[in-house]
């Protein structure tokens, strides 16, 4: 035993070849990643809790006016899902390198990181998939959806999408708050 594990007989390091190298500073190193992984999952959970507030506050404020509310409402949720994708990525890599680590225990793991996975791929999907296809067909309304008929395929496609949309985030949104809440399961059954 070294003179470093000596001293931090606490920490119990995997076989993992980075571990080593951070057993010389476990506690600040454990900190730092432990809040990247918290910071991140806040951003993006606490955007998805926020974003229909904005929402439903834009309508309101510019309800003469809904094809600016809708423009100012699809740029803010294409920020939002950009802001999810990366936030989902860091903390999934912050996640995988805390359980290779042996900060978490492997099995407990399985589950927050498949939630992230499920989570970045409706974020991909709403953002690469259903945005442009709404924007395809508000085009093919003429440029704005509301002054489209009802009953116009492009406005009934339109609709159809966008209750899609909410259902997507909706879901991200639960999943995060299971992801949340599966974290904080690993933390309390930590090796």
């Amino acid at each position: 035993m070294n003179q470093a594990s000596s001293r931090l007989n606490y920490f119990h390091p995997s076989d993992h070849p980075l571990s080593q190298s951070l057993c010389l500073y476990p506690e600040s190193m454990r900190t730092l990643l432990r809040t990247l992984l918290f910071l991140s999952l806040a951003v993006w959970v606490g955007g998805e809790i926020f974003f229909p507030f904005v929402a439903a506050v834009t309508f309101t404020t510019l309800s003469p006016d809904t094809h600016s509310a809708g423009t100012i409402v699809g740029h803010l949720l294409r920020i939002l899902h950009e802001t999810g994708l990366g936030a989902g990525l860091l903390a999934l890599a912050v996640l995988a390198v805390l359980r290779g680590l042996g900060v978490y225990k492997k099995a407990i793991t399985l589950v927050p990181i498949s939630l992230l996975v499920l989570m970045l791929v409706l974020t991909a999907y709403a953002q690469f998939t259903i945005i442009p296809a709404m924007e395809q067909d508000r085009i093919a309304c003429g440029g704005a959806i509301d002054r489209a008929d009802f009953t116009a395929s492009c406005r009934v496609d339109f609709e159809r999408l966008h209750h899609r949309s909410e259902s997507v985030e909706g879901l991200i949104l639960l999943l995060g708050l299971f992801t949340i809440v599966s974290v904080a399961r690993a933390e309390s059954a930590k090796n």
